[in-house]
């Protein structure tokens, strides 16, 4: 089908034809947020889909994040705005992993490097993070990885 990047461009294009304004400016807003992205640094560059998927990644916690702000300060419009946003993004996230596959993953990681201990949580979180893949937010897996360590 093309990139991820190109998947976005084509249903932005169908959401505006259909006239959906949430998808169409969540769409813009993500790819606005790629564009940036591509910018950033030296030179500008072609993300790749990995990287596209780290933006949107970050884009949907942003989402997630105020979205709880607004319901914690009783904005609920607004926070129920942030949460449809948030779920137009998860369309191109892969499937988020459960508590019990990342406390898997993390055993099989820790097990694999011979981690053990608080002292070593710093390569422990790199080793777990590359098993996650993505697949997980960070927190969530460095809470497990603390919770195994100690």
């Amino acid at each position: 089908m093309g990139t991820l990047k190109d998947r976005l461009n084509e249903d932005l294009h169908t959401a505006m034809k259909a006239r959906d304004e949430l998808i169409t400016s969540t769409l813009r807003m993500a790819l606005s947020a790629i564009r940036t992205a591509e910018v950033a640094g030296d030179e500008a560059r072609e993300l790749s889909d990995d990287e596209v998927l780290a933006v949107l990644t970050k884009e949907a916690k942003k989402r997630r994040e105020a979205a709880a702000a607004f319901s914690g300060a009783g904005r609920a419009e607004q926070a129920a705005k942030e949460t449809s946003e948030g779920e137009v993004l998860d369309r191109y996230l892969p499937k988020q992993l459960t508590d019990d596959e990342i406390a898997e993953i993390v055993t099989d990681a820790l097990t694999a490097g011979g981690f053990s201990g608080k002292a070593q949580m710093g390569p422990a979180m790199k080793a777990a993070q590359a098993a996650v893949a993505g697949r997980a937010e960070g927190g969530r897996v460095a809470a497990e990885v603390r919770r195994q360590l100690s």
